[in-house]
C-alpha cells in the first residue's frame, strides 16, 4: 500500500490538511481496488454461502473506500475548486463502473440470493433480516436479473447520469458565483438594514472593489429581496436568481435536464418499471407515484383557498402601499415581510441581535442534553479542511464518546449553496467495537463583521435546527450495520428528526435558553415570542402551495415518460400551472437550477419535505401534550427513531414510538388550514 499517500492509511479522523488534491485520484483508484478484491474472496470462498461469510462480508468490504469517498465528495460541495471539479469529473463514471460490477456479478448474486432463499432457516434477527432484504433488493432493483446485454446497456446510463449530475451542479455554483450585483449609489439601497449594508460593503472590499456589492448566496440574496425599496433591483436579482442554468450558453442545464430525466426513464423501464418515479417509490414509505399525487392533491386542496386569500390581501397590501397593480415574483419577499411588520410589528431586524450564532449553537446543544443527555465539548485539535469548520466532541451523561461532531457555517465560493447534514464515517459494530461516528452540518449564514458578530435571522436559526435534526440523527445510531445506521433511511423518512427538532424553535420555554441580547445579555422579551408564535402562520397556505409546487414539479420529470418533453421552460410552465399565483417569468426557468433533484438524492422524492412534516407535527404535538422537555418522550423518540436508522420499516418504528398511524390533521392544525 502507498503509504505517501494520507488517504491510504488507516485514519480515524479525516485527515483533511494532510490531502493534497492529487492524492484524491489514486487514493480513490487504490480503494477500487481492494474493494474488488474483497469482493472476490467473498465469491471464490468455497464455504457454502451463508449470512456471515456472503452478506456481512459484502456490507463490510470497501471500508477504505467509502471512507476515502465521503471526504472526497464532500470537500466537492463544501470546498470545492476547478481541479477537484476536473478529479471528481473523471472518478464518477468510475466508481459508477465498480458499484454496477458489483450488483451485476453473477456468482455474487448467487450467494446473495442462496442466503436469502434459505433466510426462513436462518433464525436472524430485525436487522439481520433487513440487511439481507436490502441487499437482496439491491441486486434485483439494478439488473442482477437483467441478459448481460441489456446490463451493459444499464453499465452505460449509469455512468451518463453520474457525469451529467455533477455537469449539472457545476454549473449552477459557476452561475451562482459569476453574478454580482454592485451598486455605488447609496440612495438606491433604501430600506436595506445597516447590518446588511455593512456585509455588502465588506463584501466588495473583499473584492477589491467600492460601493455595496451583493451575490446569488443565500445570505446576500434573500435579505435583498426582504428590504430593498428599489423594485427595479429587486427584479434583476430575482431574474439572475431564476435564471441560472437557462442562458443558453456554456453553463445552460436545459439539455441535461432532458438528457438526465429521459436517461432515467430509460433505467426505469431497463429494470421493469413504469417510470423512474415507480422504481425509486417501491422503496418509500410512500411506495407509488399514484399514493405521492394523492397526497400532494389532498394537500393542495386543503392549502390552494387560503393560499389564494393571502395572495389577495397582499396584492391589495401591495396596491395600497405602492400603487402596486400586479405583483411580481420579485415583490413576494418584500411586501410579505411589509405586511408581517404592520400585523405583528416583527421584523428579522428586530429579532437578530437576539440570535448570535454562538448563542444558538449553545442553545440547540443545550436542548439536546435536556432532551438526549448529550454533552458537547469544542475541541482544536481535530483536522479541518478550512478554517471557518468547527469541531466538538460529543458524550452522553456517563462520559462515553457519542460521535465527533463538525459545522461549518458561513459561504465561500468553493461551497454549494443551502445547507446539509453530512457523514465523514458511520456508525455500526464491527469486531465487538461500537464505531462511533463523525457528522458535519454545512450551512451558509451571514458572516460577522467588523462591528459586529454573525447575528442569525429567524430562518437562519430553524435552518440550524433543522440541519442539526439530522446530524442527530446520525450521532445517536446504534445499530450493527453501517448501511441501516442512522441517516439511512426510506427517503421520506429521513426529514422527520430534522423538520421536528425546528419546533422548538417557536417554544417559549427552549428560546428562553438561548435567545439573548448580543449586546446586552437581555433575554429575548415575551412579547417578541409571543409575535414570533402568531406569525408563525402567517402566509401558511401560500408557503405549501410553493412546497407542492417543488413536489408536483418533480412528479413531472419523473412519474411520466419524458421522451417526448423537448422545452423544459414549457414543460414546467405546465406542472406549475395546479398551483400558480404570480404571473409566469418567461427568462426564469426553476428546472434549470433543481440541485435537490437533478444533482441531489430528491429526484422522485421531493414531496417527503411535506410527507415528513405530516410525522413532525404529529410527533411534536405528543411532546406538547407531556411537555417539550419530556425527557420520557424524548427516550421513546430515540429508542425507537434517532437510534435504529434504518433496522425496520419506518411506519413500524413510527408507531411503537407514537402507538399509532400518523394522521395529517396534526400539521393543517399547525399551519392554520383546518380549526384546531
Amino acid at each position: 500500500m502507498d503509504t505517501q499517500n494520507i488517504l491510504l492509511t488507516d485514519f480515524e479522523y479525516a485527515p483533511f490538511s494532510k490531502i493534497n488534491t492529487e492524492d484524491y485520484k489514486p487514493a480513490i483508484l487504490k480503494a477500487v481496488d481492494l474493494a474488488k478484491e474483497e469482493i472476490e474472496a467473498i465469491t471464490r470462498s468455497k464455504e457454502n454461502p451463508n449470512f456471515q461469510n456472503t452478506i456481512e462480508a459484502l456490507e463490510f468490504s470497501g471500508h477504505k473506500l467509502d471512507r476515502i469517498t465521503s471526504i472526497f465528495f464532500n470537500i466537492n460541495s463544501a470546498e470545492t475548486n476547478e481541479e477537484i471539479q476536473k478529479i471528481a469529473q473523471e472518478v464518477s463514471p468510475i466508481l459508477s463502473e465498480f458499484k454496477n460490477d458489483i450488483i451485476l456479478n453473477k456468482e455474487l448474486f448467487n450467494r446473495i440470493k442462496t442466503v436469502y432463499e434459505n433466510k426462513s432457516s436462518l433464525e436472524l434477527n430485525i436487522e439481520q433480516e433487513t440487511l439481507l432484504d436490502k441487499k437482496f433488493k439491491a441486486f434485483t432493483r439494478n439488473g442482477a436479473n437483467l441478459a448481460e446485454d441489456k446490463q451493459q446497456e444499464l453499465r452505460e446510463i449509469d455512468k451518463q447520469l453520474s457525469r451529467l449530475s455533477l455537469q449539472f451542479g457545476e454549473n449552477v455554483l459557476a452561475e451562482t458565483n459569476r453574478y454580482e450585483l454592485l451598486i455605488t449609489d447609496e440612495n438606491r439601497l433604501g430600506g436595506l438594514p445597516e447590518s446588511f449594508k455593512e456585509e455588502a460593503r465588506s463584501i466588495a472590499e473583499s473584492k477589491e472593489k467600492d460601493g455595496w456589492l451583493f451575490t446569488l448566496d443565500y445570505p446576500s440574496y434573500i435579505p435583498f429581496m426582504k428590504y430593498a425599496e428599489d423594485r427595479d433591483l429587486r427584479k434583476e436579482l430575482s431574474l439572475a436568481f431564476g435564471s441560472r442554468g437557462f442562458h443558453n450558453d456554456e453553463l445552460d442545464n436545459q439539455e441535461k435536464v432532458l438528457e438526465i430525466a429521459k436517461l432515467r426513464f430509460k433505467r426505469a423501464q431497463l429494470l421493469g418499471f413504469k417510470t423512474h418515479a415507480h422504481f425509486v417509490l417501491e422503496e418509500r414509505m410512500a411506495e407509488t407515484p399514484e399514493k405521492v399525487h394523492s397526497f400532494l392533491n389532498e394537500m393542495l386542496e386543503k392549502a390552494k383557498p387560503a393560499a389564494k386569500k393571502e395572495f389577495e390581501e397582499l396584492e391589495n397590501f401591495a396596491k395600497e402601499l405602492d400603487q402596486i397593480d400586479q405583483l411580481q415574483k420579485w415583490d413576494a419577499a418584500y411586501y410579505g415581510e411589509k405586511l408581517k411588520q404592520k400585523l405583528f410589528n416583527l421584523d428579522d431586524e428586530k429579532l437578530k441581535p437576539y440570535f448570535q450564532l454562538e448563542n444558538v449553537i449553545d442553545g440547540v446543544f443545550t436542548i439536546a442534553r435536556k432532551l438526549y443527555g448529550l454533552n458537547f465539548k469544542q475541541v482544536n485539535n481535530i483536522d479541518i479542511y478550512h478554517p471557518d469548520v468547527k469541531t466538538y466532541n460529543v458524550t452522553n451523561e456517563h462520559g462515553d464518546e457519542v460521535a465527533l461532531f463538525y459545522a461549518d457555517f458561513h459561504p465561500r465560493s468553493g461551497k454549494r449553496d443551502g445547507a446539509w447534514m453530512t457523514i465523514y464515517k458511520q456508525q455500526y459494530v464491527h469486531k465487538d467495537k461500537n464505531e462511533r461516528p463523525h457528522i458535519s452540518i454545512v450551512c451558509n449564514f451571514t458572516r460577522p463583521t467588523k462591528k459586529q458578530p454573525s447575528l442569525l435571522t429567524f430562518n437562519e436559526v430553524t435552518t440550524l435546527f433543522h440541519e442539526f435534526g439530522h446530524a442527530l440523527h446520525g450521532m445517536l445510531a446504534d445499530t450493527t450495520y453501517p448501511s441501516l445506521s442512522g441517516a439511512n433511511v426510506y427517503w421520506d423518512f429521513v426529514e422527520l428528526p430534522s423538520q421536528v427538532l425546528e419546533n422548538w424553535c417557536y417554544e417559549k420555554d427552549a428560546l428562553k435558553l438561548f435567545a439573548k441580547h448580543y449586546e446586552t445579555g437581555e433575554t429575548i422579551p415575551q412579547e417578541y415570542i409571543d409575535k414570533i408564535k402568531e406569525s408563525a402562520n402567517f402566509l401558511e397556505g401560500m408557503a405549501t402551495l410553493r412546497q407542492l409546487s417543488f413536489g408536483m414539479l418533480d412528479l413531472s420529470w419523473h412519474a411520466i415518460d419524458p421522451s417526448n418533453v423537448t422545452d423544459v421552460k414549457r414543460h414546467e410552465a405546465e406542472a406549475f400551472e395546479p398551483t400558480k399565483l404570480y404571473p409566469d417569468v418567461e427568462t426564469n426557468c426553476m428546472s434549470t437550477a433543481f440541485s435537490h433533484i437533478f444533482q441531489g438524492g430528491y429526484s422522485a422524492g421531493y414531496y417527503s419535505y411535506k410527507w415528513a412534516e405530516v410525522l413532525d407535527a404529529d410527533t411534536f404535538e405528543y411532546f406538547t401534550e407531556n411537555g417539550i422537555f419530556s425527557k420520557d418522550i424524548a427516550d421513546k423518540f430515540k429508542e425507537h427513531i434517532l437510534s435504529k436508522g434504518g433496522t425496520e420499516h419506518p411506519m413500524k418504528l413510527y408507531k411503537r414510538f407514537r402507538g399509532k398511524e400518523p394522521k395529517p390533521d396534526a400539521l393543517l392544525r399547525r399551519a392554520g388550514l383546518i380549526s384546531k
